[in-house]
């Protein structure tokens, strides 16, 4: 029997130690919602969970990236809905301006509003989205990801150009394009079919690029999703186990607790040996 050196003691104190900072980490888990509560407690999940959450950052831009793309599409298809609307239009004052029972005094009516719709075609040319024109033909290149080395990923979609054959031909100035007489009327209608034609194909590809990029916007969410999940699988806590285990390292500390006076006690007994 000693009293300088209480082994007891410090054995109780040391294990007490180490449930009370079980404790204090399973409730920081618990309070934060995260298995890691320090960087310690899984250095290499650390780093991997880090990299998906970087990854996951990258797939919400490139989803910015093709919602943009679709917003400037559907632009170009509410363009191409009053372009068809002008069209047809022009090709029904085209025939009506062949009736050989029509003077060129009627067909001169026919004409005026022909040439506002005419411009307005011209200025749809002109039109463009933050910037970048919707109907140069250019190719308009979408960033969509990067490979494991970093590069980007991109997707190209298939421009529309209004400024083509077809379409100048029925929206050129002057005379070359008119029904003020029934011949000018039948010149007139065959190149607004041809126009026609041209806007039916325009409109097909139109509807293919906003297909294509719906599709890459779901794929990327997939994606986004699952690469969440694996991240979850790493970071996130599971209340129910924690919340054993909490109750688990506090009850510890309680008997650890009650150990320690009872080991602080034990000395005590070395009295009765002096009385």
């Amino acid at each position: 029997m000693i009293i300088n050196t209480n082994t007891g003691a410090a054995d109780a104190a040391r294990l007490l130690a180490d449930t009370t900072s079980a404790l204090q980490k399973s409730l920081k888990r618990l309070s934060t919602g995260s298995r890691i509560a320090s960087i310690a407690d899984d250095a290499g999940g650390s780093g991997v969970a880090y990299k998906f959450s970087a990854q996951v950052t990258r797939l919400n831009a490139s989803r910015d990236n093709v919602s943009n793309a679709l917003s400037l599409a559907q632009t170009q298809e509410g363009y191409l809905d009053k372009v068809a609307g002008a069209l047809e239009r022009m090709s029904e004052l085209a025939m009506l301006a062949t009736d050989e029972t029509k003077s060129d005094i009627d067909r001169g009516l026919y004409q005026k509003e022909l040439e506002e719709l005419r411009d307005y075609i011209t200025d749809v040319t002109t039109k463009d989205f933050n910037g970048t024109s919707l109907f140069s033909g250019a190719t308009l290149t979408v960033t969509i990801g990067t490979t494991q080395s970093g590069t980007a990923t991109t997707l190209g979609i298939t421009g529309l150009d209004l400024g083509n054959g077809n379409y100048t031909k029925i929206a050129s100035s002057g005379n070359t394009y008119a029904v003020n007489s029934s011949a000018s009327a039948a010149a007139s209608l065959v190149a607004i079919q041809s126009a026609i034609s041209q806007l039916a194909s325009d409109r097909a590809q139109l509807g293919a690029n906003i297909s294509r990029l719906e599709t890459e916007k779901n794929t990327l969410s997939i994606l986004r999703d699952n690469l969440s999940a694996a991240r979850s699988q790493i970071v996130d806590v599971d209340v129910a186990e924690e919340s054993a285990n909490f109750a688990r390292q506090q009850i510890l500390v309680q008997s650890g607790t009650a150990m320690l006076a009872q080991a602080n006690i034990l000395p005590q007994s070395a009295l009765r040996l002096m009385l």
